[in-house]
């Protein structure tokens, strides 16, 4: 992604251990996050604010990912108090050409996990919207991705500064707010891609109407 010229949140590039995190996290400064390197879903995910708290912090993201994932490993990673979770859907050709389909805003979360799902993202400039947009397809361009994916990216909610998370490099269960807007069927173009076919449609061709809502629910006692 820093290939392709995509804004990056500072953190580490390398796992952190123990005895260099002090040093690391005060180099990206606080508050910041401890994240564990295979996690997911929003799990191995933890917030620190005070310095003091770091180390406490880092040992039970270890444990947990190690629990979770079985792999211990944690990075740090800069976090921005407020933000808002904003994705663009992309299908590529596999040949270094690729589309997206617009947004979708997932900012509505509970424990870092996704709870609404909405497009287009409400009071969102569409500047911001287009070059997040361009911003993913290049990253598609780059890697000559195949099949749909959706790339992710943390945008400041007052500067509207945007920087990239991660891509889930499959079809998310998301994809129907994307659907009911461009009016383009995912699943069935993943099975064309997959039976050598080509692609039903063009970036031309993609015109979101309307508004599309997804909500999921969370089996648990409030």
């Amino acid at each position: 992604a820093r290939k392709a010229g995509l804004p990056i949140l500072p953190g580490t590039d390398e796992a952190v251990a123990n005895e260099n995190a002090s040093t690391k996290a005060w180099e990206l400064g606080f508050p910041l996050m401890v994240k564990a390197a295979d996690g997911g879903g929003g799990i191995g995910m933890r917030q620190v604010d005070d310095p003091g708290d770091l180390r406490e912090t880092a040992e039970a993201t270890q444990s947990m990912a190690e629990k979770a994932f079985g792999d211990g490993t944690i990075y740090l990673e800069r976090y921005i108090p407020k933000a808002r979770h904003i994705e663009i859907q992309v299908f590529g050709f596999g040949d270094g050409h690729a589309v997206h389909l617009y947004e979708r805003d997932c900012s509505t979360q509970r424990r870092f996990q996704k709870v609404i799902e909405e497009s287009p993202a409400p009071d969102f400039p569409d500047v911001i919207r287009q070059k997040m947009a361009t911003a993913a397809v290049v990253l598609c361009h780059q890697e000559r991705y195949r099949g749909a994916g959706t790339i992710e990216f943390i945008v400041e909610t007052e500067t509207f500064e945007f920087f990239f998370l991660e891509m889930n490099t499959r079809i998310q269960v998301e994809h129907p707010v994307t659907e009911a807007l461009t009016g383009v069927d995912l699943v069935v173009e993943q099975l064309r891609v997959a039976s050598g076919e080509a692609l039903s449609f063009a970036q031309s061709d993609i015109a979101p109407a309307g508004h599309a809502i997804e909500c999921r629910i969370n089996a648990e006692d409030p």
